[in-house]
Order: structure tokens, then C-alpha cells, then sequence
């Protein structure tokens, strides 16, 4: 699944060649962003009659609301997030002053407590029955007996009698919807714990492997979103700062600066929905069909950005806690301009979800080890699971399938640019500038055919299918 990129260590170009480059990088995106604003204000008042756009936060804008997941967390924050957040980093503080070595059981009881609070009694105790069925099976020691049970444990996300039952249970559809995201995040914990516990069973009693399974399942930051973190990762760091002290100046420090940080990309994100109503117009084909060239080229751009500058803010508030209690949480996602691979995607946008896959599907299932046919099956089923996890839908699969031959493609090329007859015949008749450019040529077929991938994705294949139509079959 991973593979380094063609060309990784490539000669320095002329400035004045790179310069021009920045500019027309820069330049494109900043005119196509202009003519998607222009097209969303003279299209204004028909998307307001049809899709609904609320008042906007700023004087003389209205707000694009059609972005499930990001208006879903924003009225979770509003409503209780903000304040069980904020309560975890201050109890995180007060007990690493006080009381250390009961930071980590502080730290349960008060994850439970915000999970009971939002999901109720019966919320919790589905999780808890979820949890305490994986784990004694993972006690038998079978990986494949913890696949199967991971696996079944997901699938009741998907059976209609249980969503009725669990519907009932609350008021509105978006308190189910959480309890849905928990089950999925909780899913990959549970399975996470079973396979580390079948490969290397831990010397502790089974009530203290309980007690660090509830500890890792039900801790709050990560609990609902992400991101990922294995269980061998956080027993081990939070085993190792169990007993240390907090430095109050460092503390306040990190949090100032992080919180700026992610107050910035939040209000980036605002920015980017009151200017452009890229989802409103992205769920209406007829507006597909009609915008510009140019601001369809913009729809694209703002689409994936917007998706990169959301995750920074969904992941970043959840990584700033766990560094509060010294935990090293996955880097957060790399700009989506800078990717031009979908080997590069996968590995720096999400960067726990992929170690995760890496750890408990890729090597497993013997990777790179056993030649190429190995390692395609692997590649493929790491996707078939990300695609069931997300809900198995038709567009997921064809993303899935799109990623899997993205991958699979770069690595052949990749081979091939290595084999030795390739490799002797570039060094001869190109210099060194020369590789870089026609590497950049190469990578530019498969960015367009990613940001299509990304598109499906987001929108479904209705939205792929009309990209790929006007861009690559009617022509620009």
C-alpha cells in the first residue's frame, strides 16, 4: 500500500522557473475561487429558494449550510462539545498537578460520564456491550475470530430493526447520527486491542486489560471523530506519563498557540462557506451542468480545500488535548494542493487511519513481502475496509476501486521507472532538471485523476460523472 514517490530526491529547478510556477499555481487558484464567488452571488437567490442558506455570521453574506459534517459538529460544539472538551483539559491539568498517577482513572470516569451525558444510559451501555464481547473473544487468541466478531459488531450500524429501536431512544436524528460515529471509531479500537492482544497478550490480569480498554475506548478527545491512535500507542504513553508532573508555562504556551491556530483554520472555513456555496451547488445537477469552466474548476478546488481546512479544525482540537496529556497523536492532514499521488494522499491526509490500516490489514495479509499479487490483495482489501466502515455505499465503493488503482498504477510505474533498462536510458538522454519536469508531467495525470476520486467522495457519482464529462470528455 505504501510506496515512496517517483522522482522523491529531484535537482533544484531555476528560481525564476519556480517563481513562475507559484505564480501560476496561485494565480489559477485564486481567479477560479473568484468566478465560483461570482457565480454563488448571481445564483444567490434561486440556491436560497432551494436549498435553503441561512443568515450568514458576516454583514451582507449569506452561509452555506449543506455540508453535513461540518454544520453536524458545529451544533454538537455549540451544544455540549465545547464545554466536555474544555472540562477534560481541565481536569487533565488539575489531576497532572495533583494527583498523576490517578490522571488515567480520572480520565475514564470522566469519558464516560460525557459519553452518558450526550448518548444517554443506553448509548453507553451498547458500546459496553459492544466492548465486553470483543473482549472475550480477544481473550481466545484467534485473529480471525476477532475479524468476525469486529466485523459483525459493525454491521449491526446497517440493520434496519436495530436503527428503529435505537432511533426511538432519542429526540432528534442527530443525537442517533452520534451514536452511529461512536460505534464506527469504536469499532477500530476494539479491534485494534483484539489483534495486539493475539499477537503479544499482555502480561497484566484481564481486570486491568478491561480497565485499558475502556480507557482507550472511552477516551473523550478522541471519542466520537478521531483521530486514530493504536491501543499498543496510547497504553504505552500514557503508562509512560502516568507519574509525570505538568509544566504549567509549557502548557499555557502550547494551548495559546494551538487554539490560535485552530480558532484561524475555523474561521477559514466560515470564510470559504459565506463566499462560496460550494455544497449547495455541488447537490443541485443543474447548476453542475451550467457553472463556467472556470468556476467548475474553482467548485473542484474549494470542494477538496475546504474538506482539508474542516479535518484541521475536527482533528485538531482533539490532538491539542491528547498532547495535554502527553499523548503523540497522528500529524494533522497535509494541504490537498500540495498531493499529487494517491499513495501520498493516503498517507499524509489521514495519517492514523493509515497507520491503522498498515498495522492490522496491509502486513497481516503479507504486503510487499510476497511479490506483487500479495501486495495488491492487501492494497485492495485495506480499501474494501475503509469503504464498509464508511457505510459501504455505491459511491464509496467506486472511490474505493479508484484509490485501489491509483495505488496500484503509481506502484507499476514506480517498478517500472526503477527496472534497470529505464532507469540507464533516463540518466543518458535527461539531465537531472530535465526527470523533475517530466515527473511533474506524470504526477499531473494522476492529481486530476484524484481530485475526480475526491469528488466522488464528496458529492457522489453524479458529481464525478458530471466532472469527468465536462472535463475530460466535452474539454475545457
Amino acid at each position: 500500500m505504501a510506496s515512496e514517490s517517483v522522482g522523491s530526491s529531484l535537482a533544484a529547478l531555476p528560481r525564476t522557473e519556480i517563481l513562475i510556477y507559484w505564480i501560476l499555481s496561485f494565480g489559477s487558484h485564486f481567479y477560479a475561487f473568484y468566478e465560483l464567488h461570482r457565480f454563488s452571488k448571481e445564483h444567490e437567490g434561486g440556491l436560497e429558494r432551494d436549498l435553503q442558506l441561512e443568515t450568514g455570521l458576516l454583514t451582507g453574506f449569506k452561509r452555506d449550510p449543506a455540508d453535513f459534517e461540518w454544520s453536524f459538529w458545529s451544533e454538537w460544539t455549540r451544544k455540549s462539545l465545547l464545554w466536555t472538551l474544555t472540562g477534560h483539559g481541565l481536569l487533565s491539568i488539575c489531576t497532572g498537578i495533583f494527583i498523576p498517577k490517578l490522571r488515567v482513572m480520572a480520565l475514564l470516569m470522566y469519558g464516560l460520564l460525557a459519553a452518558g451525558g450526550v448518548l444517554g444510559v443506553r448509548g453507553v451501555c451498547v458500546l459496553l456491550l459492544h466492548l465486553g464481547l470483543s473482549f472475550m473473544v480477544a481473550r481466545l487468541r484467534r485473529p480471525m475470530l476477532c475479524w468476525a466478531c469486529s466485523l459483525l459488531s459493525l454491521s449491526t450500524l446497517h440493520i434496519p430493526p436495530l436503527q428503529k429501536i435505537q432511533r426511538g431512544w432519542y429526540d432528534t436524528e442527530e443525537q442517533y447520527y452520534l451514536l452511529l460515529f461512536s460505534i464506527a471509531v469504536c469499532g477500530l479500537r476494539i479491534i485494534s486491542f483484539s489483534l495486539e492482544h493475539c499477537w503479544r497478550p499482555l502480561e497484566s490480569g484481564g481486570v486491568v486489560q478491561l480497565f485499558w480498554l475502556l480507557s482507550y475506548s472511552f477516551y473523550h478527545p478522541l471519542f466520537y471523530n478521531g483521530p486514530i491512535i493504536t491501543y499498543k500507542d496510547y497504553t504505552q504513553q500514557m503508562q509512560r506519563s502516568a507519574g509525570q508532573s505538568f509544566n504549567m508555562d509549557s502548557v499555557f504556551r502550547a494551548v495559546v498557540l494551538r487554539t490560535s491556530r485552530i480558532v484561524l483554520w475555523w474561521l477559514m472555513a466560515e470564510y470559504m462557506i459565506h463566499a462560496m456555496y460550494m455544497h449547495s451547488i455541488q447537490a443541485n445537477e443543474t447548476y453542475l451542468e451550467s457553472l463556467p469552466p472556470w468556476a467548475l474548476g474553482g467548485l473542484a478546488l474549494a470542494l477538496v480545500q475546504f474538506f482539508y481546512i474542516k479535518y484541521l479544525v475536527l482533528f485538531g482540537v482533539p490532538s491539542m488535548l491528547a498532547t495535554l496529556d502527553k499523548l503523540s497523536p497522528p500529524a494533522l492532514p497535509r494541504c490537498v494542493s500540495t498531493m499529487h499521488s494517491f499513495t501520498g494522499m493516503w498517507r499524509h491526509f489521514d495519517e492514523g487511519l493509515y497507520r491503522w490500516l498498515i498495522r492490522y490489514i496491509y502486513v497481516p495479509l503479507g504486503g510487499s513481502r510476497y511479490g506483487p499479487t500479495y501486495k495488491a490483495l492487501s492494497t485492495g482489501l485495506a480499501f474494501g475496509f475503509v469503504c464498509l466502515w464508511h457505510g459501504g455505499h455505491d459511491y464509496l465503493q467506486y472511490w474505493a476501486l479508484m484509490n485501489w488503482a491509483g495505488v496500484l498504477v503509481e506502484n507499476r510505474l514506480k517498478s517500472f521507472f526503477a527496472s534497470s533498462f529505464v532507469n540507464s536510458f533516463v540518466e543518458r538522454n535527461l539531465s537531472v532538471a530535465m526527470r523533475r519536469r517530466c515527473a511533474a508531467l506524470l504526477f499531473a495525470f494522476s492529481t486530476a485523476m484524484l481530485i475526480l476520486s475526491n469528488l466522488v467522495f464528496l458529492g457522489g457519482t453524479h458529481v464525478g460523472w458530471i466532472f469527468w464529462k465536462r472535463v475530460f470528455v466535452q474539454g475545457w
